[in-house]
């Protein structure tokens, strides 16, 4: 006898709601139909399903998106590092509270070294024939941030080849949720030689619309964003006891049934977010707009928020995190997040003065202001021209930090956005000492500050 089973899998929605009404609905029609039929389905969700870019999700802390998750009857999901790392612990508890379904984890401990409560190192479904389905799942190794977190997170293909002989040994079909990236799933499978059935993949928005065999395990993927859905078909032959056939494919959401609150969905939730984020944070003394050409006042204030923030000796930042500004008067939640959306930490970076001489004349590449970066927690356009404080070329040439010419072997601390510290715009900044501040985002420094500086409505 032979038994058809459907997998349905979302991976890095990043909170883009204006899909989500036309994932549900056809998620929900799927599993009624496969109902019907006798056949055995279930839905996954592979990670970064969150994303405070979004006010909804950041009002609710990532809980509005479990509620969707629960609405449709997800059956497991993971973490990406946009659940993990941009939440304080406490909220990443919080996060599940109300789940109806596991989180499967096997790779993210406490400072103890024990394994969170709201977490699983694996899960098992049974079909109604009695197939057996494990699951094992991990998320990226961001160390260093989960460490400033409180957190100890192993690395995750080491986990996986640990947690597959154990769990496909119990298990019928073995199924992983990785939130690892392609390059990881497909190592993954070489190295676990056809223990693992099937790798859902996530985390860099890789696209299989067909799946992808290596060492005869199944690797499939369903984008970003919600731009697809994907699905894996297994047919289990109960005589052989395993699978016989595995293929994948992907449904594109923009040719999905529209369903009627389609064009409202998204709109509602900024309404409830509005709502939920309408408290006066500060009173600003004037009207503040931001410029994507250079300094203004409000990139002035920033940076002594940056500066107050970490206690460095400088700071350097792109002026396109500003997307719009901010109102003279009472400052919401709301006029927050709309000015800095951002997912984004402050960092310090430790150079020596020759290292921050070149990374000074670097930002004052004049193209900057032109360069379009989407990634790396950056929710804008356009990067914008750097912006400088406590740091300026003297009539000398030399450069001055916090009012004297730096020696090129002395040591200095910038302060600056998480999203440079990967190298790719400033060489010296990959290798280089970092300390990072979390959980706090930058619109959670530039409020603090202004508080100090400006007050609340009961100050």
């Amino acid at each position: 006898m032979k038994e058809t089973i459907h997998i349905y899998h979302t991976n890095d929605l990043h909170s883009h709601f204006e899909r989500w009404p036309r994932i549900r609905d056809f998620l929900l029609k799927r599993k009624s139909f496969h109902k019907e039929q006798g056949e055995a389905c279930y839905l996954f969700d592979i990670g970064d399903h969150i994303d405070r870019s979004h006010p909804y999700t950041d009002a609710t802390r990532g809980k509005g998106n479990v509620l969707m998750l629960n609405e449709i009857g997800y059956d497991a999901v993971t973490i990406g590092n946009n659940e993990g790392i941009t939440l304080s612990p406490g909220e990443l508890a919080d996060l599940y509270e109300e789940a109806k379904f596991p989180v499967v984890l096997d790779n993210l401990f406490n400072e103890e070294g024990k394994r969170p409560a709201w977490t699983v190192p694996e899960a098992y479904l049974t079909t109604r024939s009695g197939i057996r389905i494990g699951l094992i799942a991990a998320t990226a190794d961001f160390s260093t941030s989960y460490e400033r977190l409180g957190w100890q997170v192993t690395g995750p293909r080491s986990a996986l080849e640990a947690a597959a002989p154990r769990v496909s040994g119990q298990s019928d079909i073995l199924v992983c949720l990785s939130h690892m990236g392609s390059s990881e799933d497909e190592r993954l499978a070489q190295y676990t030689g056809g223990k693992i059935d099937v790798i859902l993949g996530g985390h860099t928005h890789h696209l299989y619309p067909d799946g992808r065999e290596v060492g005869g395990t199944l690797i499939a993927a369903a984008g970003k964003w919600g731009q697809y859905v994907g699905e894996v078909t297994l047919t289990f032959d109960h005589t052989e006891g395993r699978i016989v056939e595995a293929t994948a494919e992907v449904h594109d959401t923009e040719t999905l049934p529209i369903p009627g609150d389609d064009t409202d969905y998204d709109r509602q939730l900024r309404k409830r977010a509005a709502e939920l984020l309408s408290s006066t944070v500060f009173l600003n003394p004037s009207e503040l707009w931001g410029s994507w050409d250079g300094p203004t006042p409000l990139s002035d204030l920033f940076a002594e928020a940056l500066i107050a923030h970490t206690g460095a000796d400088c700071a350097m930042f792109n002026s396109g995190i500003f997307l719009g500004g901010l109102p003279e008067g009472p400052v919401s939640g709301m006029d927050l997040h709309r000015l800095l959306p951002h997912p984004i930490n402050p960092c310090v970076i430790t150079l020596t003065g020759a290292e921050l001489e070149e990374a000074y004349e670097l930002s004052l590449n004049p193209e900057w202001p032109d360069v379009r970066l989407k990634g790396l927690g950056f929710r804008g356009e356009q990067v914008g021209a750097m912006i400088h404080q406590e740091m300026v070329r003297g009539k000398d040439g030399k450069l001055i930090v916090a009012g004297s010419a730096v020696e090129p072997g002395r040591m200095y601390r910038l302060a600056t956005l998480d999203l440079f510290t990967y190298g790719f715009f400033f060489p010296a900044f990959k290798q280089a000492r970092k300390e990072y501040f979390m959980p706090e985002l930058i619109r959670d420094v530039l409020a603090g500050y202004a508080i100090r500086k400006y007050g609340t409505p009961s100050s």
